[in-house]
C-alpha cells in the first residue's frame, strides 16, 4: 500500500482537460518537492508515492500527490538531529 496515492484517472483526465498540468516527469516531480530526483527514487522505492504511468521513456508523476508528501515530511524525525548511527557528534578539542 502506498502511502500517498493517486487519485483516480478520471479526475487526473478532467484536471488535462481543464488545463491544469499536473503531470510530470522525474524532473518536474524533483522540481515540484523541492528534492533532488534520486530522492523521488527512493520514495517510490519504499513506497511513499507511486507514478502515475510508467513507460519506456520514464515515470509520469502527480505533482500535487508529489507536493503533498514532500510537505509530509519523513516518518522519523530524530530528537539529536545532530547523532548519527556511530553516536552523537562531539567536538574534539586536541
Amino acid at each position: 500500500m502506498v502511502a500517498f496515492p493517486n487519485p483516480d484517472g478520471v479526475e487526473i483526465h478532467f484536471a488535462q482537460l481543464d488545463g491544469r498540468n499536473e503531470i510530470g516527469d522525474i524532473w518536474q516531480a524533483a522540481r515540484a518537492a523541492k528534492v533532488k530526483p534520486g530522492t523521488i527514487r527512493v520514495w517510490m522505492t519504499r513506497g511513499k508515492i507511486e507514478p502515475v504511468l510508467r513507460g519506456e521513456a520514464g515515470d509520469l508523476f502527480h505533482l500535487p500527490t508529489i507536493r503533498a508528501a514532500a510537505e509530509a515530511g519523513s516518518k522519523y524525525t530524530p530528537t539529536n538531529p545532530a547523532a548519527n548511527s556511530r553516536g552523537p557528534h562531539a567536538r574534539q578539542t586536541a
